[in-house]
């Protein structure tokens, strides 16, 4: 295996080779492996791109490189967990190394570990228990490779843009001076400026250190030009190899084209079919179901100074928007511009800082005009919530009692259940921990679990980040039945794709102000 060209800057660091000779994984509670078989040589300073269709167990060998997928014992197992073969990061189990790899997430949110800039860069390296001194060079070092040197030390992390967060984490991570980079569905909440962002600041930084770069995304064309190779995997099977294609990136995707888009990858220029709606009904028809009228909103609550009530400063304002039965509404705009908030607000379970959200009696059925007063089996039978972090509305220890906690707590039946299992891809996955489903299935779950419950109006915050094209296919063609049918359905998305296929109307938001990127 040759190593590639690429001439790595001052900063350079001693890239990291990545060796797989039969790996796999299998999760606990999980009857099938996430990851089996896998054969693979990375060279040091290679960029790769790894692809699949959701479950193959991208993240899995991600978090395995990184170290944190779970502490084997001499018999190979990790708790419940199986591990079989070798994983190795220069020649060495990843476990015995951590911080020779730097891993960076989806979620910008859960990224962000201290509420200062320069303290969140120093604590990788702080960890690693590098010498002060030193710890504030790279720091500083490390803010100027990603573009954000402008920002003080103390500028406060919550004032971020989602796409400054991203790159934040990166800098953390470059801090610790890892010899393995690895990016898992990185830009996979962000507008498509804070993609730009975060791709060309990793291009800047392998430019400087020359470390290794594996990084797994479902949207294709963003990281095409940046990488050497791409490396597709198929979900774990005794019988299939676990690496599907291997080859350089033009050649992998005009040869295999078609089987790559079978499987469901998001090759460029490719957008899945989706079931057409029967009848897209015409701006302001439909049942009204809720209005927000100069509707302001925040996420933090009033305080009080002395006998004075201080309301929270809105991170928007003057906020119209009628929700309609059969109707589609996405709420669009830049990241930060206060789109999941609103969404919040709008499902009641916010409280407006000013202005109003009411229900009609067609969706309050005698539970009052105002849904933030709702008791909580009120509002999920009206209103269903898909929250942009699918963890967050995670409450049982497998898949199948998650779909049946909404009916039977509201006494409804459960025969949706199979229905949405099987539509959303989830039947084989039955008696799985919630957890330790891949970013994909995690939010197939989310949305079904909310589905379950049958709403009439959906509120559903980024319901298609992480998911193959095969996959959101199926996502996009269910939620038009149901707008057919009569259900309302407001997304905040980034996905123009998406909005398209559901049709409707659109709230475009513009940004909050902040510290400019």
């Amino acid at each position: 295996m040759q190593a590639p060209s690429h001439q790595a800057g001052p900063g350079a660091v001693r890239p990291a080779a990545v060796t797989a000779r039969g790996w796999g994984w299998r999760h606990a509670g999980r009857p099938r492996p996430a990851v089996h078989g896998l054969d693979l040589d990375i060279a040091p300073g290679e960029r790769v791109l790894l692809l699949g269709p959701s479950g193959a167990g991208k993240s899995t060998l991600l978090h395995a490189l990184a170290g944190v997928l779970g502490d084997a014992n001499d018999d190979g197992e990790a708790g419940d967990s199986d591990e079989s073969g070798s994983l190795l990061v220069e020649g060495a189990s990843p476990r015995g190394q951590r911080g020779h790899a730097g891993l960076m997430q989806q979620d910008p949110e859960t990224q962000v570990v201290l509420s200062r800039v320069g303290d969140d860069v120093a604590f990788g390296a702080e960890n690693l228990a590098v010498p002060r001194d030193a710890i504030w060079t790279r720091v500083h070092e490390a803010l100027d490779d990603v573009g954000l040197s402008h920002l003080p030390l103390d500028h406060p992390t919550s004032a971020l843009s989602g796409g400054q967060k991203q790159r934040l984490a990166l800098a953390g991570i470059l801090a610790m001076r890892p010899g393995l980079i690895l990016l898992d569905e990185p830009t996979a909440n962000l507008d498509p400026a804070g993609v730009l962002e975060v791709r060309d600041a990793v291009a800047r930084c392998l430019d400087k250190t020359g470390a290794t770069l594996v990084v797994v995304e479902h949207r294709v064309s963003v990281w095409k030009d940046l990488v050497d190779r791409i490396v597709v995997l198929q979900p774990g099977s005794a019988s299939d190899p676990a690496v599907l294609l291997d080859g350089p990136p033009d050649q992998v995707l005009s040869e295999a084209r078609t089987m790559l888009m079978a499987a469901g990858v998001w090759v460029p220029g490719y957008v899945p079919a989706t079931r057409a709606r029967a009848a897209v009904p015409a701006a302001g028809t439909g049942n009204l179901l809720l209005a927000a009228e100069k509707l302001a909103v925040s996420r933090e609550r009033p305080h009080r100074s002395g006998f004075r009530r201080i309301p929270p400063v809105p991170v928007q304002e003057d906020i119209t928007a009628q929700v309609r039965s059969g109707q589609a509404l996405a709420v669009v705009g830049p990241n930060g511009a206060g789109k999941s908030t609103f969404a919040l607000t709008l499902a009641g379970l916010l409280e407006p800082v000013a202005g109003t959200v009411s229900a009609t009696t067609d969706l309050s059925r005698g539970a009052g005009i105002d849904p933030y007063k709702w008791k909580a089996e009120q509002l999920i039978e009206r209103v269903g919530t898909v929250f942009q972090e699918p963890e967050h509305q995670f409450v049982t220890g497998n898949v199948l009692d998650e779909l049946l906690f909404g009916p039977r707590h509201l006494g409804h039946g459960e025969e949706r259940v199979d229905e949405l299992l099987e539509r959303l891809r989830l039947t084989a996955l039955v008696d799985a921990n919630p957890y330790t489903l891949s970013g994909g299935e995690k939010r197939r779950l989310s949305v079904a679990t909310v589905l379950a419950a049958s709403p009439q109006v959906l509120v559903l915050d980024e319901p298609t980040f992480g998911q193959d094209a095969n996959t959101w296919a199926e996502l996009a063609s269910f939620l038009s039945e149901l707008l057919d049918a009569g259900t309302a359905v407001v997304s905040v998305t980034h996905d123009a794709e998406f909005t398209a296929a559901l049709g409707g109307a659109e709230l475009r938001m513009a940004a909050a102000e902040r510290v400019a990127p």
